[in-house]
């Protein structure tokens, strides 16, 4: 069967000597080390997952783009960035125009030079609104012409130009002294162009199989595929600009319960996971699985203002000084790996600094409830949670509402998975949301930008349109500031005492970027954006 011929979804593909074997025909190697006597390492994925494709900027397979995709720049484990395609930029005076110059040595798994256009063609397809990249205003928003391409008027970025194949120009609305910073991520995969678009500007279906031609820029490429089945291969990329890989082989297997995934892990029948949330993970795999830097981005409960009752600022109040929050992470994470915060933001310059926390006070809490315009929880409506979707997220939860049982007697609470997993009159009671807020750069008022600013996605949808003026203005001077200029810092701080005051959210945990590996996996850790920082180096002793 030649490469090039279409195969079925439900079966899985191996490239090699130009033919494709069924999923039956291929069973997965087991153990460490392959025929070819090379490393291979396992790893359970939490979900079966339909679409790999490197652009979508979220999702479980996004933890793993970082294998076989190349990106601009990236940042190792202490937030410094490094070049990886881009081996230097240069920001004018004001920082609204930017130029990089792509390495020499970046070329595809094809041999072919990973050129200008193709940064530019990969940036214009991750900006294109069918390619439903989840997080690409984080990259490119401030670019001339984004506005217009993600709004369906467009397929060309008009700040982007391309120099010559090794120079890029870019253009941005505003000035921004940290855009370059903004590039250090997977987010945006640099992909080849001519491959991945069509004539109209789109997405190519499935142009990154193995079986349709697909060349990738990353240390490892796609050579096995059962989408069914949920297992995944990746082979050394011969022709990769970096250093060579370690193993020989990456195998990804979905196992959608945790609690499954955990004895399989400690039986040594894998040797890592995707992201594996649970209230025992130390205790069941040991403190070096879950360890890891503590990364910009954090987990808490936002409230909803725009609906009943939180409408009411005494209602809100109540609500969190009723929260033992020292007994809120004891009761999700007992043993770690995550710590216990007081703030929206954490590992960015100007966190963990003077601030007005949250105090636990039942008795406070029980006069403000009776001072609001409910005068109590008999009047109150049920309190639904959304994002209830881990064990420890559930554990997390239901001490919330135990603190509010106990100390508010309020007994009307309900919890569910997903908000999109229900619908009808529930979807328009939803009053906390918990989900996680952060950053891909290591800067306080990029945090706040997308987290409590009104334009943030966060504020619009979460906490059902939250807008605070002083707020906004504090955060849009904060971003005019250079990165080493302490106003831009202690802008930020500003807007988020401010935030806090208004009572919009229960502060949860500062993120440890776990790395989801046994003790005998090396270099598996991974960055602020969770991506393994240097999949070339990861090895199993």
């Amino acid at each position: 069967m030649s490469a090039k011929k279409k195969i079925s979804r439900r079966g899985a593909l191996k490239l090699g000597a130009g033919a494709f074997i069924g999923a039956s025909a291929l069973p997965l190697m087991t153990g460490y080390v392959n025929a070819a006597g090379e490393q291979v390492l396992k790893v359970a994925h939490p979900s079966f997952n339909q679409d790999w494709s490197p652009m979508r900027g979220g999702g479980a397979p996004f933890r793993w783009n970082s294998i076989w995709w190349a990106s601009p720049m990236y940042f190792d484990a202490e937030g410094k960035i490094n070049p990886y395609v881009f081996e230097s930029w240069t920001g004018s005076d004001d920082k609204k125009v930017w130029i990089f110059k792509i390495s020499g040595n970046a070329v595809f798994s094809d041999g072919s030079k990973i050129t200008a256009a193709d940064v530019k063609g990969s940036w214009e397809l991750a900006a294109m609104p069918n390619t439903k990249n989840q997080r690409v205003s984080q990259v490119l928003a401030g670019v001339v012409g984004y506005a217009e391409v993600n709004g369906g008027n467009g397929k060309e970025l008009a700040g982007v130009v391309v120099k010559d194949d090794a120079t890029l120009e870019v253009t941005l609305s505003l000035s921004d002294p940290i855009f370059f910073m903004r590039l250090g991520n997977h987010i945006v995969p640099i992909v080849k162009a001519s491959q991945a678009r069509g004539d109209d500007g789109n997405e190519k279906p499935e142009f990154w199989l193995p079986a349709n031609g697909g060349v990738t820029s990353g240390p490892f490429m796609m050579t096995e595929m059962d989408i069914d089945g949920g297992k995944f291969a990746f082979d050394v990329n011969l022709k990769f600009f970096g250093p060579k890989p370690k193993i020989g082989r990456i195998e990804i297997t979905s196992i959608e319960d945790a609690v499954s995934a955990t004895e399989l892990l400690k039986q040594g029948e894998f040797q890592a996971h995707t992201e594996l949330v649970t209230s025992t993970i130390v205790k069941d795999l040991g403190p070096e699985f879950a360890s890891g830097p503590t990364i910009p981005t954090s987990q808490h409960f936002w409230i909803n203002s725009s609906r009943a009752p939180m409408e009411d600022p005494k209602v809100r109040q109540a609500l969190i000084m009723a929260i033992d929050r020292d007994g809120l992470i004891k009761a999700s994470f007992p043993d770690g790996p995550h710590k216990k915060t007081d703030e929206v933001i954490n590992s960015v310059p100007g966190a963990g600094g003077a601030i007005e926390a949250y105090k636990f006070d039942p008795a406070a809490a029980k006069q403000l409830l009776a001072e609001s315009t409910y005068g109590g929880p008999e009047k109150l409506p049920k309190i639904m949670f959304v994002g209830i979707s881990s064990p420890a997220n559930e554990a997390a939860a239901q001490f919330i509402a135990e603190q509010w049982r106990q100390h508010l007697g309020i007994t009307a609470v309900d919890m569910k998975p997903q908000q999109d997993q229900y619908a009808g009159p529930d979807q328009n009671a939803i009053q906390i949301f918990r989900d996680d807020v952060g950053t891909r750069v290591p800067d306080a008022a990029s945090y706040l930008a997308g987290s409590i600013h009104s334009s943030s996605g966060n504020a619009q949808g979460k906490m059902g349109g939250y807008k605070n003026a002083e707020v906004d203005k504090l955060i849009d001077e904060a971003l005019t500031k250079a990165a080493d200029d302490p106003a831009r810092v202690d802008l930020a701080l500003k807007a988020q005492a401010i935030f806090m005051k208004g009572y919009n959210f229960i502060p949860w945990y500062q993120q440890t970027m776990s790395r989801w590996a046994l003790a005998n996996v090396k270099a598996m850790e991974k960055n602020l954006d969770w991506q393994v920082i240097a999949p070339w180096n990861i090895e199993i002793a």
